[in-house]
């Protein structure tokens, strides 16, 4: 597993793949909070606070995150590797779970430098360090959870095809669906608003991001994480048999 993992982070960085979701990841991130005009300016918000940043992230990571997954599995059965891939001596969930760790810290590795933007918010605040850590704190953890969901979902949608375009496009829906699709559909379910709406990630992501680390929160993105890499192994044993 670990073998699989380092491999596809070298294959990251052995090609423009890695840095570019890196700078594009920190590049938008850099204009619409420091640069742009609107609302997830930070400098015209007034506040010592890094809320713009944790709305705007997942919106980005939707796009970000199945674009790094989309070859995971689709571009070792376009090349024709993925059998030698299955026989190799490791079970099904060490394969998978490696690929999912390499998508995963790559991601991971792409967020570590907006932990500058804490220190910057931090020397801005009037007095100086009037920020609410635990808030900040919760929203990254939120963020480390929705990473690993969206993650898994770009893992499986890239087994269903070949085509990269095709399993980058499924992983797009399903991490929206997942994502914000409950949040809108809960607003049709008269009588049962919060129970559609606690299936999305948006409500959970939200309960963290207030600095509360509510285990119900956790299971839900570990449930909905094991969920998708369970279907990635069902699938790679259809092809495997």
């Amino acid at each position: 597993m670990k073998s699989i993992a380092l491999r596809e982070i070298k294959s990251f960085f052995g090609s423009p793949i890695g840095y570019l979701v890196i700078a594009i990841f920190l590049l938008l991130n850099g204009l619409f909070l420091w640069v742009f005009d609107g609302e997830y300016n930070i400098l015209q918000s007034g506040f010592a606070d890094l809320s713009p940043f944790f709305t705007l992230a997942p919106w980005i990571l939707i796009f970000l995150i199945p674009a790094v997954t989309m070859r995971s599995f689709s571009d070792e059965k376009k090349q024709g590797t993925i059998e030698l891939l299955l026989t190799k001596p490791l079970s099904l969930w060490q394969i998978v779970n490696g690929k999912f760790l390499g998508s995963f810290m790559l991601i991971v590795i792409a967020l570590l430098p907006t932990l500058v933007y804490v220190y910057m918010i931090y020397s801005l605040g009037m007095p100086t360090g009037n920020i609410d850590m635990g808030s900040t704190l919760g929203s990254y953890f939120g963020l480390l959870f929705l990473i690993s969901a969206y993650t898994s979902i770009g893992i499986f949608t890239s087994t269903l095809s070949e085509n990269q375009i095709v399993a980058f496009l499924l992983s797009v829906f399903l991490c929206f669906l997942f994502y914000f699709g409950f949040e809108g559909i809960s607003t049709y379910a008269k009588g049962f608003e919060e129970a559609v709406s606690r299936i999305g990630m948006d409500y959970h992501f939200k309960s963290m991001s207030r600095g509360v680390l509510d285990t119900r929160d956790i299971l839900y993105f570990v449930s909905v994480a094991f969920l998708f890499l369970s279907f990635t192994v069902f699938k790679l044993k259809s092809l495997k048999s």
